[in-house]
């Protein structure tokens, strides 16, 4: 078996600058072109609130309303605690970027909402509205030390779960 080879001409230090600037145009036009069909949320401030943000780890108390693109009402909620980490992509998306107080109209596309599946009220490939006010958010910790603040108190006063041995219930 022989083996032939092929002697290459030099590339002059020109022609590899030009080959260098030509990939990094092709990487940038690729990621611009990937940027562009990244589906995003709208999002508008209405009123600005003040502090942090919530993070994914965080439970929000908010008030909302969604809408469909008709302007149909699927939901809407005077204080809805969430936690950040399970509601739809978008839906996570915005409340990161809120802060206590504000008011906020968010578009969520379909992709980054409940995308090709029905949701209750909410047809398949919906692209969601809602107008958001951020009440309140606590880390999921804290959520769990008020709740058992809560219980303990409920028990020192016989109220529901209270410990057996408690006054016997009223006839």
């Amino acid at each position: 078996m022989s083996v032939t080879t092929v002697p290459l001409r030099p590339v002059s230090k020109g022609g590899l600058w030009l080959m260098w600037i030509g990939l990094i145009a092709l990487l940038a036009a690729g990621a611009a072109l990937a940027f562009h069909f990244t589906p995003r949320i709208g999002f508008e401030t209405v009123k600005a609130g003040t502090g942090p943000s919530p993070t994914k780890a965080d439970i929000v108390l908010i008030k909302y309303e969604g809408k469909l693109d008709d302007g149909t009402v699927f939901d809407s909620n005077e204080q809805a605690p969430l936690q950040v980490a399970q509601v739809v992509p978008g839906f996570a998306q915005a409340l990161a970027r809120m802060q206590k107080g504000g008011k906020y109209k968010v578009v969520i596309p379909p992709a980054l909402g409940y995308g090709d599946r029905a949701a209750g009220p909410i047809p398949a490939g919906s692209t969601l509205h809602f107008d958001i006010e951020l009440l309140d958010f606590r880390s999921e910790a804290e959520v769990r030390a008020m709740q058992q603040m809560m219980q303990q108190q409920q028990m020192q006063q016989g109220g529901p779960g209270a410990a057996p041995g408690g006054p016997p219930p009223a006839p």
